[in-house]
């Protein structure tokens, strides 16, 4: 079912792309790339203010956020970090979730940054 809903919201987006441009033929497949990558960074932003507000990643919820973006087989991997960096590659975003804080979000405004230095702090804890 959700796999539906993401290509609704894709096919509807493209559409409206296309049609923004008086359906010039040629450009069909740019549409369609456009709205998918514009519905990864909406899920992932969605997730990211839940996160915000309820406090803290968890497991099922980067599981079930990968499912939303594209990762196959979320439900098989257990850890973290590697869900984090599969929906970051989803998103096409350097993975930026690493284990020497000197390494972490060189980009002042990644979307992660929060969440990148909470997880670093509880590995140093």
């Amino acid at each position: 079912m959700e796999n539906i809903i993401r290509l609704q919201w894709i096919s509807e987006n493209a559409y409206y792309k296309a049609e923004a441009r008086n359906f010039a033929p040629g450009r069909e497949l740019e549409d369609w790339l456009a709205a998918e990558k514009e519905y990864v960074k909406m899920q992932i932003a969605l997730y990211l203010t839940m996160v915000e507000e309820d406090g803290a990643m968890t497991l099922l919820g980067l599981q079930q956020l990968a499912r939303l973006v594209g990762v196959e087989n979320p439900e098989c991997n257990n850890l973290k970090i590697e869900l984090i960096h599969s929906i970051q590659n989803a998103s096409q975003h350097r993975p930026c979730f690493r284990t020497d804080t000197s390494n972490t979000c060189q980009e002042e405004d990644c979307i992660w940054r929060a969440e990148c230095h909470k997880l670093i702090a509880v590995w140093y804890r």
